[in-house]
């Protein structure tokens, strides 16, 4: 791909905008709480565009256009399921964690469970977060402007993202990350929706001539059960748990809802992420299943976006959407180290029981977010000489959830939940987790088929097994004291509802919308 001048100026003009955030929210870092919460100042704006931008990576635009062309837009149920576990969290886990004053989401596990399980899961999340989202981000994000522009030198790009990116994630903290993912979210959005209108254009803005261009299958959300990118079950039993574990608890994501000026600001925010999240189905899903019809012979279905950009868009535009990628990378990179680096001071090093100044607690703070960096920057070298390392890696989240999951939805919903039986969970889950995933891994080797179902549907076995660790370990132990997990419990709220202000209300309407578009699609 060849970038005319108007289109480096967009991007250019974009990082600028990037930068003079940078700078400006830098100044207001003095403190802990600042640097990794934002002093709990957050508007329902900042937070709900940040959740939606920091869930938009490169790979999710390329990986939904990709497979809706391979296989269909069922893959915009990822989506729409975040959009209901959205909901879940405004209705039950942000109220606890508020409540609560946690800083960092295993925290509030110390308080329900005890230290061991903060810190299990902690460092599991910090794994997860530079080993597979960050250093996968950049990763695959260089690959992608290496398809699109060809001469993109591999390293001098990983070090070029992951150090631009760090320094005002660093230097700014979680302010810096939400206030540019604001505008990261409205490049994203104007970037593929330009790609989405230049492709329905294709079709003269005719549905019924979209739909006779393309197989029937490929416009259904709903799969049959051996379907093979994702079946009905999977989306019933398996996307919840993920969906929950990515969005309930996960700290890169849940940091901009801690970091709110109140409850209500905290729900309102989810439910603009839970509106946006309707979004990808018309501007990445159906877009690339009508790319068949247009794009019929590509040998890689995760090239369509690619040709989509070359194929449909004129000069300045092309500019434009390359910096919706842009800004889809560094969304997700700026999020996971300034979470990575408040789990390594909140969990571990602990400042305000070792008695720090807040200058120190910034410094060092600074400090852990630069080593990430270099760790994001340098591991994408290992994974461009072992894929294969990566994948399983990417896999391992996948089997890593459901035991996490189940120890946070127990503790927030069955008073009777123990230290004991979280620990249970947890040790038991992930040796399950880890027997599928070397028996998976094996059989990949060995050339033989593995015997199991869609993953999805594993993830829900997974949960439902250790949710009955969980409880039988609890009702062979001690119940603990009601002071104990008091305030630690989700309840439920019995003030009026107060119209289309109250969150409840948006709640209903989000559902009844995502509803509506499943059986639209059916």
């Amino acid at each position: 791909m060849v970038l005319g001048l108007l289109d480096w100026g967009v991007i250019g003009a974009y990082l600028m905008v990037v930068v003079v955030i940078g700078v400006i929210v830098t100044r207001k870092a003095t403190s802990g709480e600042e640097l990794f919460l934002a002093g709990r100042s957050l508007g329902f704006g900042a937070i709900g565009l940040s959740l939606f931008a920091s869930n938009i990576s490169s790979t999710t635009i390329i990986g939904v256009s990709g497979a809706a062309y391979q296989s269909g837009i069922s893959v915009a149920h990822y989506e729409l399921m975040a959009a209901l576990i959205l909901v879940f969290m405004a209705v039950v886990t942000i109220p606890v964690f508020l409540r609560t004053r946690v800083t960092t989401i295993p925290e509030y596990l110390e308080k329900r469970f005890g230290p061991l399980a903060r810190k299990y899961v902690s460092a599991l999340t910090i794994f997860l977060s530079i080993f597979v989202d960050t250093a996968g981000s950049v990763y695959a994000g260089v690959l992608v402007l290496q398809t699109l522009i060809p001469q993109t030198p591999f390293l001098p790009a990983c070090i070029a993202l992951a150090v631009f990116t760090g320094i005002y994630t660093a230097a700014g903290g979680l302010r810096a990350v939400v206030y540019t993912d604001v505008l990261q979210a409205i490049v994203l959005i104007a970037g593929t929706g330009v790609i989405a209108y230049e492709v329905f254009g294709q079709f003269d803005f005719s549905w019924a001539v979209a739909m006779a261009a393309v197989a029937p299958e490929k416009l259904s959300l709903v799969r049959p059960l051996d379907d093979p990118g994702l079946p009905w079950l999977g989306v019933i039993v398996g996307l919840p748990v993920l969906g929950f574990y990515y969005w309930g608890t996960n700290q890169y994501i849940m940091q901009r809802v801690l970091g709110a000026r109140s409850l209500e600001q905290a729900r309102w925010g989810a439910m603009l992420a839970a509106a946006l999240k309707v979004l990808p189905l018309f501007l990445m899903a159906i877009p690339g299943a009508l790319a068949f019809a247009l794009l019929p012979n590509l040998d890689n279905a995760d090239q369509v976006f690619p040709a989509m950009l070359v194929t449909f868009l004129p000069v300045g535009l092309t500019g434009l959407v390359l910096a919706g990628l842009i800004a889809a990378i560094m969304s997700t990179i700026d999020s996971t180290l300034n979470a990575a680096s408040t789990l390594v001071m909140y969990d571990f090093v602990k400042p305000d029981e070792r008695g720090w100044s807040a200058e120190r607690v910034v410094w060092v703070g600074r400090v852990a977010t630069a080593v990430f960096i270099v760790v994001a920057a340098l591991w994408p070298l290992v994974i461009r000489e072992f894929p294969g390392l990566f994948n399983y890696i990417q896999q391992v989240f996948s089997y890593a959830v459901p035991p996490v999951a189940a120890v946070f939805l127990l503790g927030m919903f069955w008073p009777r939940m123990t230290n004991a039986g979280a620990i249970a969970t947890l040790v038991l889950g992930h040796m399950l987790g880890a027997a599928l995933l070397c028996w998976k891994i094996w059989s990949q080797s060995a050339g033989v088929a593995d015997g199991l179902p869609h993953f999805t549907i594993v993830a829900g076995l997974t949960t439902l097994f250790c949710l009955c660790v969980g409880i039988a370990v609890s009702l062979m132990t001690a119940q603990p004291a009601p002071a104990r997990v008091a305030g630690l419990l989700w309840s439920r709220e019995g003030a009026p509802w107060r119209g289309g202000a109250d969150y409840r209300w948006q709640a209903t309407m989000i559902v009844a919308t995502v509803g509506v578009l499943i059986w639209a699609f059916r």
